[in-house]
């Protein structure tokens, strides 16, 4: 009888790359490029290092991969320092309602190196990993936000699990019993939005799916039907309580959601649901050349969910300001930019930018949202004047970057070595970029270095 468990270990173990549409094969090149970059953006950032701390360097194994500490470690370490590594900025792209490649990246180098995977190896395990995460949450009428589950570390684990099952070239059985081992390590709390934490979740994620695939490689067992079980996860994380169990309802393999849904690059280290906004705001500053004593009120209207993320109405520091819509306003009003000389302490502390706070109006719809993200089906911004005048943008329904609003080549090869350029010289951060968007001709990961 088939079982929406049984259904995603057949995926993962017979997937076949040849019937991969174009489209998702792009979706997970950019997703791989994008994600190292940023990864190497935040290696020097203060969380990195204080997990890395807890972690137990491999001296003397040049089998190891590297951590963007310059260290080797074991697999699972390596892909948990990575993975807030590539996290910690919040300038990681964005699908699912959630961030796939800021855990599956990590993973499939950390692992891929391991097991000395090739570049379409590593494809493959993007986007198995993806379109696990992808159909399972088609079963779910909710958003895991609105219960205060962050998707990355939820659905995100046993992705995961699904990625490094694939590179480990696991059975059917196996992968089976790495699914339901990752559903017991799921975890990761929205109410710990603009803190280190949130951070930590794509590391443990990323970590956890090593573990529950090296475990079930070894024997250790789960529950098969851990997945639909009406204790398990599906049922135990969904905020509707009502999934969609049924076997047959569940269409992995049938269509790839990686296509439809891609990645969406975000050109902003700050939460997702800022981003139309800052559009907006950027674009009337700059037709109306606004002078920011001008401003009275800036109004935005914006989803629900949306809100709920952006918590930090008065952010002090830099990690808290990535969270808040009343700063996305105030740095596109003030300095017609939001990138990452802006997300720091000191700009957030300045007493215009604290000013401004207080003349940022948020509003909510309880709109449905879209199907891939948690969002309103667009945002609206509108600016009234110190003499009254009130001017008004087109309501924005994808930010640029977006799967629907594409960057081209260039303009992701200017974001990858501008982030990259932060920890390496810019004659290395080339030729990475050059390797990475043509991952699927590389023979050995092991080639793609990093420190």
């Amino acid at each position: 009888m088939d079982s929406i468990t049984k259904k995603s270990a057949e995926f993962i173990a017979r997937f076949d790359y040849t019937s991969v549409p174009a489209e998702a094969i792009q979706a997970a090149r950019i997703g791989i490029v994008d994600c190292v970059g940023v990864m190497l953006a935040g290696a020097r950032e203060p969380a990195v290092a204080l997990v890395a701390g807890i972690a137990t360097p491999a001296e003397g194994s040049n089998d190891a991969p590297v951590a963007v500490n310059g260290l080797r470690y074991g697999a699972a370490d390596a892909a948990l320092i990575n993975g807030v590594s590539a996290h910690v900025l919040d300038f990681d792209d964005v699908a699912l309602a959630g961030h796939p490649s800021t855990v599956l990246v990590p993973l499939i180098l950390a692992e891929g190196h391991v097991l000395d995977a090739s570049g379409q190896e590593a494809i493959e395990a993007y986007l198995v990993g993806y379109e696990l995460w992808a159909h399972l949450a088609a079963l779910e009428p909710g958003h895991l936000h609105d219960r205060g589950f962050h998707p990355t570390a939820v659905m995100g684990t046993l992705a995961c699990a699904a990625a490094a099952a694939r590179l480990n070239k696991l059975s059917e059985e196996e992968t089976a019993h790495a699914l339901a081992i990752a559903a017991s390590l799921a975890a990761g709390l929205v109410a710990n939005f603009g803190s280190m934490t949130k951070s930590l979740h794509a590391g443990r994620t990323a970590q956890s799916g090593i573990h529950a695939v090296r475990l079930a490689k070894s024997g250790y067992t789960g529950s098969v039907d851990a997945l639909e079980h009406r204790t398990g996860f599906m049922r135990s994380f969904s905020p509707s309580g009502m999934p969609d169990l049924d076997a047959s309802a569940f269409k992995i393999g049938e269509h790839f959601m990686a296509a439809r849904y891609g990645v969406n690059i975000k050109r902003y280290p700050t939460c997702y649901a800022t981003h139309r906004a800052i559009d907006a705001m950027i674009n009337l500053s700059q037709v109306h050349n606004l002078n920011p004593d001008d401003i009275a009120t800036i109004h935005v209207h914006t989803g629900i969910t949306q809100r709920l993320m952006l918590r930090n109405t008065r952010p002090q520091t830099g990690l808290a300001a990535k969270f808040s819509m009343e700063f996305a306003m105030a740095s596109a009003a003030i300095v017609r930019r939001v990138g990452l000389r802006e997300l720091t302490d000191e700009f957030v502390a300045r007493a215009d930018i604290q000013a401004m706070f207080e003349r940022v109006d948020v509003s909510v719809n309880e709109d449905k949202a879209s199907a891939d993200l948690p969002v309103a089906p667009f945002d609206l911004v509108w600016v009234t004047l110190q003499d009254g005048r009130m001017l008004r943008h087109d309501p924005v329904e994808h930010a640029r970057g977006s799967w629907q609003v594409q960057l081209d080549r260039s303009e992701l090869a200017e974001k990858f070595c501008e982030c990259a350029g932060l920890y390496l010289p810019h004659d290395r951060a080339v030729p990475l970029f050059e390797k990475l968007y043509a991952l699927e001709t590389v023979d050995t990961i092991r080639d793609l270095h990093f420190s």
